[in-house]
């Protein structure tokens, strides 16, 4: 733990605050602590902060030195603005209050929801200048996703495409961008690899306290990967002054079973939050079966006011079968030239993962509205792909029967500065500094006549900075970065997001809001594609970032102070992208270069509800458009120039209803995905995967306030479909068990 160990040898004192502090204590609609909510104390007349705090694991933020009596009132008073990332923001006149106030929290539609990937602090979900949908903790648990591709596929603007059940390789497709054009980030570490893969598959959410998903280019704050989109999701933090124990177990159909727990609380200065989590499922076909463990720490330490520090660390372990392509829509015999060829599963194909994240964060403030985030963090992957070779295959162009091995070993580890100032109510700035050294190999030594490998190393830093204003009914976000990478040289990121409150008040339209954003994103190369090598593929230490230009245009209309209306247009022009060209015809000799080019562009539309306090309902259409405008000379569909990008369906929807009650709540999730190209690669001719629609539903009881039954049932509809071409999805499937907690108070 490189990166980690010099942290524990740094030394901070200040003096002791003064006994007359006003503290604001912050709490959730069922009066629980928030943790990490800003809290600024701000005049009501000219805009300026007059200080910034912090919540800390009890949810209380403190103002040092200052009292109630301190404070300036009559004509020109002070008032509190909390912004907590999941619920509302809340300003509160502080003129009546004493010295201990207690502000409770209230959730809101998705726009008026603060956010905080879009700035990487705490916003306003309208005036963040992206768009940002959210899930809370009270939602994840009633979701109960076994990984993350089960909740984000319920989200705005998301295409989630598993190959086959539980454990198969599960993609992110946003706004027409590949795979690899999303940055998730998992307590403050990008836990993708170098060049953006990531399965979402292997992503458990066990004791998540919040997933924030945005759409659209943000390398600007982001760096490397996040072309189209960023997923972030945060550990949960203990805030019970008497220890709390929660455990339970659920079990299903297909030989699913699933136990998990965790002991959290605070006591002073110190927080934590131990937990751990087993999931095992057989799968309804061969070879199908899934394993996945979790284990994980969230640990913090306030040293006083101004200083705390952060350990968090997670780690899963899965095993999972992979049977392959051989099921094409209840098809697994073809005819091909007159010849028939019947598929069946790979029954010697197995996949292993290993992940370990570790930070360490030292949060300090200096003055009164200066914010310093020092961050070590370190993350280690570990993946091997292998077949026995037992399932021979035929195929039109020949008998598949080698065994294979395929190993990933990769490690990211640095260190993180962000700095933030908030000079007004309207003003803010948030600077950064990253250092990341990435290293690792790729090899593929079975079958030893093709064998493949290659070791790099990427040592790279980059430099960022964004300005917020908010200034009357415009707003303006600007920023840029700087990236110097071992493989691509020096670049440049800017973006900018431009908001405008056109109107404002009425019972029926209460607000509309303009918005306009210009982004550019970047992605550097694979490890596979910069330093493997074998007989048929030579290393390329020259090759470019793949490029995104990201305009976006829409408007948000608030309709009778329930509904918000929201609707966008997106347009995605990506360059440089990486293909694999043959550069000796004799040998098949190749390597990958920068060549492609490709579009994508379409609407967005989302309708918000937050019909009652407990009762939310949103849905949302999305309209995708893509064509390659430029391809290797040679290629052929479905890669050739002209033709669509693969799996990008046209047609795309969302839905989800949540009700979050005292004693019971409930959900219901629906996602559309059109028909959309694809192929087998196989020969067998098939260029296109049906649409489905799936159907979710989730719920859970208390029994008492220690006791609750719950249960999930997923594709209710039990509909046969697939999201790749010839890997069957699960059919209907449930879960149910019970969960206790044991102190707590």
């Amino acid at each position: 733990m490189r990166a980690l160990g010099a942290w524990f040898l740094l030394f901070v004192a200040l003096a002791a605050a003064s006994a007359a502090d006003l503290k604001v204590k912050v709490i959730d609609p069922h009066s629980a602590a928030v943790a990490g909510a800003q809290v600024l104390l701000t005049s009501k007349c000219t805009g300026t902060s007059v200080e910034v705090a912090t919540s800390s694991a009890v949810g209380v933020a403190t103002f040092a030195g200052l009292s109630i009596g301190d404070l300036p009132s009559g004509n020109c008073p002070l008032h509190l603005q909390v912004l907590a990332p999941g619920f509302a923001s809340q300003i509160e006149d502080i003129a009546t209050h004493s010295d201990v106030i207690t502000i409770q929290l209230r959730l809101a539609p998705a726009s008026e929801t603060v956010v905080v990937t879009a700035t990487r602090t705490p916003v306003e979900s309208s005036s963040a200048g992206a768009d940002v949908a959210t899930l809370n903790r009270e939602q994840l648990q009633i979701m109960n996703p076994v990984a993350a591709d089960d909740a984000i596929r319920f989200l705005p603007g998301a295409v989630v495409n598993t190959s086959g059940q539980r454990g198969g390789l599960s993609s992110l497709f946003v706004r027409g961008g590949n795979s690899n054009y999303n940055k998730v980030i998992v307590d403050g570490v990008s836990v993708t690899e170098p060049g953006g893969t990531f399965d979402l598959g292997s992503l458990p959410l066990g004791e998540a306290d919040r997933l924030e998903f945005l759409r659209g280019a943000q390398s600007t704050l982001y760096g490397s990967d996040a072309m189209t989109s960023v997923v972030q999701a945060w550990t949960s933090t203990g805030n019970t002054p008497v220890p709390e124990l929660r455990f339970g177990a659920d079990a299903g159909n297909y030989g699913t079973e699933n136990g998990y727990a965790s002991f959290s609380g605070s006591h002073g200065r110190f927080d934590y939050n131990i937990f751990g989590q087993q999931f095992n499922t057989s799968g309804s076909g061969p070879n199908d079966d899934y394993s996945n463990s979790l284990e994980g720490a969230n640990i913090g330490f306030s040293v006083n006011d101004r200083i705390s520090l952060r350990l968090r660390a997670r780690h899963n372990n899965s095993v999972t079968g992979t049977p392959g392509a051989w099921n094409f829509n209840g098809n697994n015999v073809f005819d091909v030239f007159g010849v028939t060829y019947a598929l069946s599963p790979d029954l010697g194909a197995r996949a292993r993962q290993n992940n370990l994240l570790a930070s360490l964060d030292l949060a300090v403030k200096t003055g009164s509205n200066w914010t310093h985030h020092f961050t070590g963090f370190e993350y280690d992957l570990k993946t091997t792909n292998l077949d026995s070779g037992i399932s021979p295959e035929n195929t039109p162009f020949g008998t598949i029967n080698t065994p294979f091995e395929a190993l990933v070993n990769i490690n990211r580890a640095g260190f993180d500065y962000q700095g933030d100032y908030v000079e007004r109510t309207w003003a803010e700035t948030t600077i950064g500094y990253e250092f990341e050294d990435e290293n690792g190999s790729v090899n593929d030594p079975i079958p030893a006549d093709f064998a493949s490998g290659g070791r790099g190393l990427r040592l790279n830093e980059a430099a960022y900075a964004q300005q917020a204003l908010t200034l009357g009914r415009l707003s303006v976000i600007a920023g840029g970065r700087f990236v110097h990478n071992t493989t691509f040289g020096n670049t440049g990121v800017p973006r900018v997001a431009v908001g405008f409150q056109a109107r404002r008040g009425g019972h029926l339209f209460s607000g509309t809001r303009l918005n306009f954003s210009y982004a550019t994103g970047i992605k550097e190369p694979r490890f596979e594609e910069t330093f493997v090598s074998s007989q048929f593929q030579l290393p390329n230490l020259n090759l470019k970032a793949e490029r995104n230009r990201a305009l976006e245009a829409g408007f948000q209309q608030n309709l009778l102070s329930r509904f918000v209306f929201v609707a966008n247009y997106f347009n995605n022009l990506f360059h440089d992208q990486i293909e694999f060209v043959t550069v000796n015809p004799d040998t098949f000799q190749g390597e990958y270069v920068n060549l492609q080019k490709s579009l994508a562009h379409g609407a967005e539309v989302e309708l918000q509800s937050r019909l009652t306090q407990r009762l939310s309902w949103n849905t949302s259409y999305t309209y995708t458009s893509t064509q390659i405008l430029l391809a290797p000379a040679g290629s052929f569909l479905p890669n050739a120039q002209g033709d669509p990008l693969l799996r990008r369906p046209r047609h795309s929807a969302t839905m989800l209803l949540t009700y979050l009650g005292s004693r019971w709540g409930g959900n219901l999730g629906g996602s559309f995905v059109g028909p959309r190209p694809d192929s087998d690669f196989d020969g067998f001719g098939i260029t296109h995967t049906p649409g489905y629609f799936l159907l979710d539903t989730g719920g859970w009881y208390k029994i008492n306030s220690r006791v609750m039954v719950y249960g999930n049932a997923e594709n209710i509809l039990n509909r046969s479909y697939e999201e790749v071409t010839g890997y069957p999805a699960l059919r209907a499937n449930f879960r149910a068990g019970f969960r206790f907690r044991i102190g707590g108070e």
